[in-house]
């Protein structure tokens, strides 16, 4: 029977709460993890910007850094390397171990990206200035190096294994090919033989998300078999269908036409809000703004901080400002580590923060930075890959149009509001006055509104955001009437859209998810100090036009509030649509509760002894009162990660307690 050494661990965390957090912390140092995460941080900004790929590969040097330390945890679970080891230094041989088999697994997975010459040397650079070598590859023997090797070769095979196609550089397995012909977006209007499904855009000239140059190009969808692919703590009974499968998406044509149209006439006004010269400011302080529903806008913010006591000062800014710098801020930009990436930054800035105390769930003792970081950053890029497999799989499944192909194609249809009115057609958009509108006689008389477009006399025109100008470091592409078939999403002439479907946001799946995490290891959904901001200096921050107009701080009292902020970003962006995102945030919820309470185990050695319900270390008739207790009342639970749900099937039934009641009389090993 598996028991904890409870004494043991109590010295040993004091012992790193003291002496070794005092020799990392003081003199600035970071964890072997922590440095290793920066590098594969490093080599995602100068690679192609796949996120479901470079989730996973976050994912698997993440669970190799934390199985190289838990091998040397009497109780700790590993997740796919099962060793435990011993040593006289055992900080020093985690740390070396960490090293072997992050620096390898880290190589291997970008020996083939785009600019492996530049990240390769960079590598081995980092890993011989940290005193190991690199020449050294074996797997035979009791060193750190070589358990450091031999979980890099064991993660390697298995991943080789796990559905993405890795060998293959993950090309597509499921047969996926669009239904929709490629669109020439710098040409008017848009033609598709299915306008609710996804649409490659055509480019003569494209540069990437993060400043790679391709040239000529058609997109293809990344990774539309991603549901295929092993997860971390997601389940699913049925395997034709997507992980979480929320349903489909608001479409043309059917019962939730009207949603269609709205959501995308939503986007427009959006776009409509890019302009900083237009007069409107908001109070963006967490005492007016945010602290949302799950899956809504709305919130009005917290009365008090709840560390100070005090109520947020005011934070007025320009919308016009502050939907640019939210469209740019969150899409990452040039040089991107892509969202799941990012989320990592945010993290290491937490880590960094001198407010934070490093207390696994806010509780126990204080841990040092390398539990610190190993635990975080499992917990983390599990359910940030978690958070690919469960989004990726409902693109693949729905295959859904985005904002930029759906706009231009409903208005070329027409107006669907007044049978009277210029350009009728029931397949059009609505008219929105102010944002969407024909082109009329009256309306483009000299100085009307649509003057301009005189010769566009029954054409649709939308008030939005005129595009990326002629010297972005100098001049604001601002806002205006422009005719519909031309709109464009805020977004740099030569990206324009990522390369898939837009149901449901990635942005806001892996956002919620990475909140859920950062909450639960931290122990609140605040962020230390009950605030964190980021300061955009006046004219030094947009890449693609000038702004903001001046210096402007988001503000963020919870992860939350951060991750609905990256959510609602895209719609300024006009890269989705609300039902993308605000389903985004409830499954990304789901994701990352699961995650973290899979993590937990992991930390607990719960995962090889399931039985020891309340993990005191031995089991005991009080793991069955607990079991039976927390089934009994489950109703009243969240459903998410549920620990009554012993199968891990998303449903807690009698055969939940027939699964405890066999591993409990099983014992453990």
């Amino acid at each position: 029977m598996k028991m904890r050494a409870q004494a043991n661990r109590l010295v040993r965390c004091l012992a790193v709460a003291g002496t070794l957090m005092a020799a990392s912390d003081v003199l600035g140092q970071q964890s072997a993890a922590r440095q290793w995460d920066e590098q594969i941080l490093a080599a995602i900004r100068i690679d192609k910007p796949r996120p479901p790929i470079h989730a996973r590969n976050l994912y698997h040097v993440s669970a190799a850094m934390w199985d190289a330390w838990a091998a040397y945890d009497a109780n700790a679970d590993q997740v796919f390397h099962h060793e435990r080891a011993t040593a006289t230094d055992v900080e020093a041989a985690r740390a070396e171990a960490i090293s072997y088999a992050a620096y390898r697994l880290i190589r291997w997975r970008y020996s083939i990206s785009f600019n492996a010459a530049t990240t390769l040397p960079v590598l081995d650079n980092a890993f011989t200035a940290m005193g190991y070598n690199p020449a050294n590859t074996t797997t035979i023997g009791n060193s750190p190096s070589a358990l450091g090797n031999r979980i890099y070769e064991t993660i390697r095979s298995i991943g080789l294994a796990d559905g993405a196609n890795e060998s293959a550089n993950y090309v597509p397995t499921n047969g996926y090919a669009p239904m929709n012909a490629p669109l020439i977006f710098t040409l008017p209007g848009a033609t598709m033989a299915d306008p609710n499904r996804w649409q490659p855009l055509a480019f003569s000239y494209l540069v990437l998300q993060n400043g790679i140059i391709v040239g000529a190009s058609v997109q293809d969808f990344v990774c539309p078999h991603w549901a295929s692919v092993a997860p971390f703590g997601v389940r699913r009974t049925d395997t034709s269908r997507p992980y979480m499968d929320p349903g489909p998406p608001p479409m043309l044509f059917g019962p939730t036409d009207t949603q269609f149209k709205n959501e995308h006439e939503q986007v427009v006004a959006f776009s409509g809000q890019l302009d900083p010269a237009d007069g409107v400011t908001l109070d963006i302080s967490p005492g007016t703004y945010h602290n949302n529903p799950l899956g809504a806008n709305g919130g009005t913010g917290y009365a008090v901080n709840p560390a100070t006591g005090l109520p947020y000062a005011p934070n007025v800014v320009k919308r016009g400002d502050y939907a640019r710098v939210l469209a740019e801020y969150w899409a990452d930009g040039p040089n991107s580590e892509t969202p799941p990436g990012h989320w990592n930054v945010i993290a290491n800035q937490l880590a960094d923060n001198p407010l934070l105390s490093r207390r696994i769930g806010g509780q126990g003792p204080v841990v040092g930075a390398l539990e610190w970081d190993v635990k975080v950053y499992l917990a983390l890029n599990a359910a940030e890959h978690d958070a690919a497999v469960v989004a990726w799989g409902i693109k693949g499944a729905y295959d859904s149009v985005r904002p930029l192909s759906a706009i231009r194609w409903g208005c070329v249809q027409g107006q669907c509001s007044n049978p009277n009115e210029v350009a009728y057609n029931p397949s059009g958009m609505h008219i929105v006055p102010g944002v969407i509108e024909p082109v009329t006689a009256a309306s483009s008389a000299p100085g009307e509104r649509h003057e301009h477009l005189a010769a566009n006399i029954g054409e649709m025109a939308v008030r939005c955001w005129r595009g990326q100008p002629a010297i972005p470091a100098s001049q604001v592409g601002g806002v205006g009437w422009i005719l519909a078939k031309n709109w464009m999403p805020y977004q740099k002439n030569n990206f324009v859209t990522p390369p898939f479907a837009g149901f449901i946001s990635g942005h806001s799946t892996y956002s919620r998810s990475a909140a859920e995490v950062l909450a639960g290891i931290t122990g609140s959904a605040f962020f230390p100090g009950g605030l964190a901001t980021r300061t955009f200096p006046a004219n030094a921050f947009l890449s693609f036009e000038q702004g903001p107009s001046e210096n402007l701080q988001l503000q963020w009292a919870t992860y939350y509030d951060a991750a609905d902020e990256a959510g609602i970003s895209r719609l300024y962006g006009g890269i989705h649509i609300s039902a993308d995102d605000l389903t985004g945030r409830v499954l990304g919820s789901r994701v990352g509760k699961t995650a973290w309470s899979r993590a937990q185990k992991y930390f607990r050695g719960q995962i090889s002894c399931s039985a020891d319900f309340n993990a005191s270390g031995t089991l005991g008739v009080d793991d069955v009162f607990d079991f039976v207790n927390a089934w009994f009342v489950s109703a009243s639970l969240d459903p998410t990660a549920n620990p009554a749900d012993f199968d891990e099937n998303g449903t807690v039934e009698v055969s939940d307690i027939f699964a405890f009641l066999n591993a409990w009389f099983g014992g453990c090993s």
